[in-house]
């Protein structure tokens, strides 16, 4: 070969060379499920009916879930909050799932009993994703997917304790509770509060269980929607004007604690119970009793660990507060905070019921005991858990609606 046709030939080689080099490469297809953020290893979700800061049912849950971010080495919380329909009338539960599925949730908890049927669609469409429900009870139906568990905490002892704050406190003889919607939870927590109120007040003041009232209205959801809902501030001034001078709350959020706040202001004798947060009193602390609120930390904690180390199995959860101490953040699922305005000897008494709940000497689901309409439990009978869950009616000595 000539000189001339080696150099033509050695130029053709790199010519194909460059060529090839500068040709453009095929983009590789997306990633089904994004990779988490750098030093991610475990990722949950929380979903929340209402937003983060309502000092009352969604702030405890997003308070639990950073807890699990400060606790769990590298995971990270998807949140989504107010999935309800006024302030999301275009997002579904299932939207919501989708998105946090492909940021690599591993475990989500949903935190509301609206979202009960929504949930067993989404755990059908990720069978890859762990759901912890919260107060549902899929893990106690056959027909329910694989990945699903329930998990709750006992609050009808937080709401006993509360109730007997009331009757310790009312100089009326006349308790109000503003109630969410009406299922079989929102009953089952009224009538615990009414048990505890009508222990307390036949058994340390004295009184004639007969005398004491106990009215309930519901404003027909778990948060005020204006022009869907009654207003909890009149509903709560109606109690008053009625002649309660407790209120108790049953919603997520702190209406009424405000609405007691501001008559006790213009010289009004009356106390207030919120519920669900442990610093709802800080508000308004001169009038209120105190406070029956659900600790999800050391549950949650449990839980995304077990998912996260693989150990996880799907159940039915209704944890009892943690007696030796109810307001102990690591291992109570349901405290009661007192609040400033529950004097030494009322406090003194409290403690002896909560003493007695604890110890099992003081049993307030046990007949002779009626529904509204119906009989409930015969003489010296207990409930069972199944009964007490169910929960069709309120009981008969309260005043309110039970469908």
């Amino acid at each position: 070969m000539s000189a001339r046709s080696i150099y033509l030939t050695i130029l053709l080689i790199i010519w194909l060379v460059i060529s090839a080099c500068a040709a453009p490469q095929p983009t590789p297809p997306p990633a089904t499920e994004p990779p988490t953020s750098a030093g991610d290893s475990f990722v949950f979700g929380l979903i929340l009916v209402g937003p983060r800061d309502d000092h009352g049912w969604s702030e405890a849950h997003y308070r639990a879930g950073q807890y699990l971010e400060e606790q769990i080495a590298g995971s990270r919380m998807l949140l989504a909050e107010n999935l309800n329909p006024d302030a999301s009338p275009d997002k579904t539960l299932a939207g919501v799932v989708d998105e946090m599925a492909a940021q690599g949730a591993q475990l989500i908890l949903i935190t509301s009993d609206d979202f009960a049927a929504d949930t067993t669609v989404a755990a059908r469409m990720h069978p890859e994703i762990a759901f912890v429900h919260v107060s549902g009870d899929h893990a106690l139906r056959p027909d329910a997917p694989p990945n699903v568990g329930n998990y709750y905490g006992r609050m009808m002892y937080g709401k006993m304790i509360a109730g007997c704050a009331a009757a310790l406190a009312t100089q009326t003889n006349h308790i109000g509770h503003v109630g969410p919607l009406i299922n079989s939870e929102t009953r089952r927590l009224a009538n615990s509060a009414y048990v505890g109120a009508r222990y307390c007040f036949e058994q340390f003041r004295g009184g004639d269980p007969a005398e004491l009232q106990f009215d309930v209205e519901w404003i027909g959801f778990w948060f005020h929607i204006p022009g869907v809902t009654r207003d909890p501030a009149v509903v709560t001034g109606e109690l008053i004007d009625r002649g309660a001078d407790v209120i108790m709350s049953g919603i997520d959020t702190s209406e009424p604690l405000n609405v007691v706040s501001t008559r006790a202001a213009a010289g009004a004798i009356v106390w207030a119970i919120p519920y669900d947060y442990e610093g709802a009193c800080a508000s308004a602390p001169d009038i209120c009793l105190g406070v029956p609120y659900f600790n999800w930390r050391p549950g949650y904690l449990r839980l995304a660990q077990q998912v996260a180390s693989g150990e996880w199995e799907p159940a039915w959860e209704w944890e009892e507060p943690y007696w030796p101490n109810i307001n102990d953040l690591e291992r109570s699922p349901v405290g009661f905070s007192r609040g400033a305005a529950l004097n030494e000897e009322q406090s003194t008494y409290l403690t002896q019921f909560i003493q007695g709940l604890g110890s099992g000497s003081v049993v307030l689901f046990k007949g002779p005991l009626n529904y509204q309409s119906q009989p409930f439990l015969a003489e010296g009978q207990v409930a069972t858990d199944e009964q007490l869950w169910a929960s069709p009616e309120l009981l008969e000595g309260m005043e309110g609606l039970s469908e």
